[in-house]
């Protein structure tokens, strides 16, 4: 395990740990942490990947070479030395210097449904509250940063994503199905000119206003204020983002040609057009059988390995990855042991997550499973450490509360502390 000593406290931490023995010190580090997360946040953006259907850390990003559990994955070097991957990640291999991996992520819940939402919230689903997922709550935290394109887009996104929660409308996400639709019905037939459009608009406003006078409501406010730029979109040049023709199709070719690549290029010109939160999600991972397969874990695993690589490659190269947080997400991981189909079941006592960009200490491994991938042996994380951690890198308010409409207090991380070995 590469653990960089870049401060004072990191080298006091790990002196105790080695001498004392004790695991009191990681705690009070993020402690720390937590208390200056108001002067922290050098990232201004986020693309946030979420693996659909629970991804496997034994055969990607914590491999135990040696141990009957690996099975048929093999295991290869990357440019850090002493640090391995799956043999079906190579392109991320190559540029290990640019993550931060967590082998220590774990929660209590096996359910797909209920493990997505905590990982996209930092709270369990209640009947009560809807909770907001992270974009929106950047934009309520920082304000809007793009005036004519949304904050938060996400790209294929689940039916039942908690989107703006109980926040105002004006928050929600603006999903896209298919990428390589792009932003779609945004071209009015030909018999609407734009003086109709406008007579139209008129009309409207002329109807709603006296509803809008008699209930002077915040939530009546905000759907119209979401009309509003609604339609300012519709009219905007920056519409353009949203088009991957665009890009020469080499480049779409780099990505690949399924929708979890274009996805991810359709992130990388967002976040250049200043959208500030990109969420896209790559399904597939719910392997329970024959996952060795060709059309399982190894064109799964090469479908993130090539966009995932190239998006990193292309930011890097843009200078957007020094302001840019890149997560990739999962709700839990998968049985370290095979079972009798050859596949491995849901396991959430022990899984993976990664870190990229803006803000983030890479080249590193953070946390610990034993030797058997089966549980987490040291500097355990939960959802709301690392959706702590990416707020304070973002420069978010961890411990300032906004209430529901049901007058009830929430956090953007919960109760989720960061970790200070990840920050830089």
């Amino acid at each position: 395990m590469k653990f960089p000593i870049s401060d004072r406290r990191t080298m006091m931490t790990r002196v105790a740990q080695a001498t004392l023995g004790v695991s009191l010190f990681p705690a009070l580090d993020r402690a720390v942490v937590a208390a200056d997360s108001r002067n922290a946040g050098k990232a201004k953006r986020v693309i946030y990947l979420f693996m659909a259907g629970g991804m496997t850390h034994i055969d990607t990003f914590d491999v135990k070479p040696g141990h009957p559990n690996q099975g048929s994955t093999q295991v290869i070097s990357t440019n850090v030395t002493g640090c391995q991957l799956g043999q079906h990640l190579p392109k991320l291999a190559s540029q290990f210097d640019k993550l931060a991996v967590i082998r220590s992520m774990n929660t209590q819940t096996a359910d797909h449904e209920a493990g997505e939402y905590l990982m996209r919230t930092s709270y369990e689903a209640i009947a009560t509250e809807r909770h907001p997922s992270l974009g929106p709550w950047i934009q309520k935290h920082l304000g809007r940063q793009n005036k004519s394109l949304p904050d938060t887009v996400m790209i294929s996104p689940p039916a039942r994503h908690p989107g703006a929660g109980f926040l105002d409308p004006t928050f929600s996400p603006l999903p896209i199905g298919d990428p390589n639709r792009g932003l779609e019905n945004t071209k009015a037939p030909e018999y609407l000119t734009e003086a109709s459009f406008e007579t139209r608009m008129e009309l409207i406003n002329l109807f709603d206003k006296k509803f809008r006078s008699k209930f002077k409501d915040k939530q009546v406010g905000a759907y119209t204020d979401l009309y509003s730029e609604a339609s300012s979109l519709l009219t905007s040049g920056e519409l353009k983002a949203f088009d991957l023709k665009e890009e020469k199709n080499e480049v779409r070719d780099r990505y690949g040609r399924d929708p979890f690549g274009q996805g991810c290029l359709l992130a990388r010109r967002l976040i250049e057009n200043n959208v500030r939160c990109v969420e896209v999600t790559c399904g597939g991972w719910d392997m329970h059988s024959a996952m060795q397969d060709a059309n399982a874990l190894p064109k799964v695993a090469g479908i993130i390995d090539r966009a995932i690589g190239n998006l990193l490659e292309d930011l890097a190269a843009s200078g957007l990855l020094q302001e840019t947080i890149v997560v990739l997400a999962t709700e839990f991981g998968r049985s370290p042991e095979l079972n009798y189909n050859a596949g491995r079941d849901h396991h959430p006592a022990a899984f993976s997550a990664v870190l990229a960009g803006g803000a983030i200490k890479t080249g590193q491994f953070y946390g610990k499973s034993d030797a058997a991938g089966h549980s987490v042996e040291s500097e355990g994380v939960t959802p709301a450490d690392l959706n702590a951690t990416i707020a304070t890198a973002l420069g978010l308010p961890l411990e300032q509360e906004i209430f529901s409409p049901t007058g009830r207090p929430f956090k953007v991380a919960h109760d989720g502390t960061p970790i200070g070995a990840l920050l830089s």
